[in-house]
């Protein structure tokens, strides 16, 4: 019996619908608010790495959104990235060559092409390029909602979580499914604004990501890199930021068979776009929805922790809605991220339309055009 209400999220852009052509009148608001996340200038070298499997209009899109800001745009179609590190030495010759050659790299990869070695973060961090990286988002469902939510607004709010989070000595979340997770020794990312040189981040921008050196306590998984949606809850139990225990049915035999010598916590992020899809988004869109939470068990090595390398059994796990606490102070209740009432935040939203429409974060209601941050090519101050 399926638990998760989610359970016929996509799993790879073979499963997405196809767009209709004319769509693609819909998508340049998003793609306008991408471009001008990578801080795209006129003649520069343009290299959108796409899987043969992504909606050509999608495509279509990114490239004529470069190419009206007289960008030099080119198209590298390539094999799916496989998830969580299963293929630990693809042969990715040419697209390292073509990423390193670039300025700027629009990825319309379903998982993140970071859990492969040779575009891992470090390598992606030595080349030149400003990164952006649409992880299951190449789609023109995350470009109607998540996308158009406006850049400034989105970097307010992150700076203002980020405020907050980084004054924690405690981050405990919890869920209706059983979860109550509660970590300490962080450290946060502290990127908070457009892609800069030598930099990778996820698009349509997403949450406040960070790296305990503890937790405690008890995950109970609702979507993750290796089951999908489980068909039955999985309880990861962790204590000492290792994991001791994984239980659930043929799902959690699953995990346990991807790192025999067992998991830690790696990484852990708390979603702050309120425009992001949550019925019907695939894991990664999930993750970005503000007030969600998802965290990456990743495979010991010789029994120990390696945060230096890729992980080669990286699994993300999705909680939708938890309740999240600071200290004891309450950030998000029951998927909702309290910073959206926050007198500041309103204050920005309102330079760009009605704050109540411009931060609902019912993702179904697609923010109107007008709102979504001013024409192509003119930043908005």
């Amino acid at each position: 019996m399926t638990t998760n209400p989610y359970a016929s999220s996509p799993f790879s852009y073979a499963s997405e619908p196809p767009v209709a052509p004319y769509a693609i009148s819909e998508l340049m608001p998003g793609i306008r608010n991408l471009l001008r996340h990578v801080q795209l200038a006129a003649g520069e070298r343009v290299l959108l790495l796409a899987e043969h499997t992504v909606d050509p209009v999608v495509i279509q899109a990114v490239a004529a959104g470069a190419a009206c800001l007289d960008a030099d745009v080119r198209i590298l179609s390539v094999p799916p990235f496989s998830p969580g590190g299963w293929d630990s030495e693809p042969a990715l010759q040419v697209e390292v060559a073509a990423v390193s050659k670039a300025d700027v790299v629009i990825s319309a990869t379903w998982w993140a092409e970071v859990h492969t070695a040779p575009l891992f973060f470090d390598q992606v961090m030595a080349m030149p390029v400003r990164f952006a990286s649409l992880h299951m988002a190449a789609t023109a469902g995350a470009l109607l909602t998540g996308a158009r939510f406006p850049n400034e607004l989105f970097y307010a709010l992150k700076q203002r979580a980020l405020s907050r989070l980084t004054q924690a000595e405690t981050i405990r979340v919890t869920s209706g499914s059983g979860t109550d997770l509660t970590m300490s020794g962080l450290t946060f990312a502290p990127d908070g604004g457009p892609v800069r040189t030598g930099t990778w981040q996820p698009f349509p921008y997403g949450g406040a990501n960070f790296w305990p050196t503890h937790s405690e306590g008890v995950l109970v998984i609702e979507d993750s890199t290796f089951t999908g949606v489980p068909d039955q809850p999985i309880r990861v139990t962790l204590r000492d930021n290792r994991v001791r225990a994984i239980e659930g049915g043929a799902a959690a035999d699953q995990i346990r068979r991807r790192a025999p010598g067992g998991y830690y916590m790696r990484h852990a992020l708390i979603g702050l776009n309120p425009k992001v899809r949550i019925a019907g988004g695939p894991q990664f869109e999930r993750e970005k929805h503000a007030g969600a939470f998802y965290c990456g068990l990743d495979a010991l090595t010789d029994g120990v922790p390696e945060t230096a390398a890729p992980g080669f059994a990286h699994c993300d796990c999705q909680i939708d809605r938890p309740t999240v606490h600071l200290d004891g102070e309450l950030f998000v209740d029951r998927g909702r991220l309290l910073l959206l009432d926050d007198p500041g935040i309103r204050e920005v939203a309102e330079g760009f339309g009605p704050p109540d429409v411009l931060l609902d974060d019912n993702p179904l209601l697609i923010l109107p055009r007008r709102y979504t941050g001013g024409p192509m090519g003119v930043p908005v101050t």
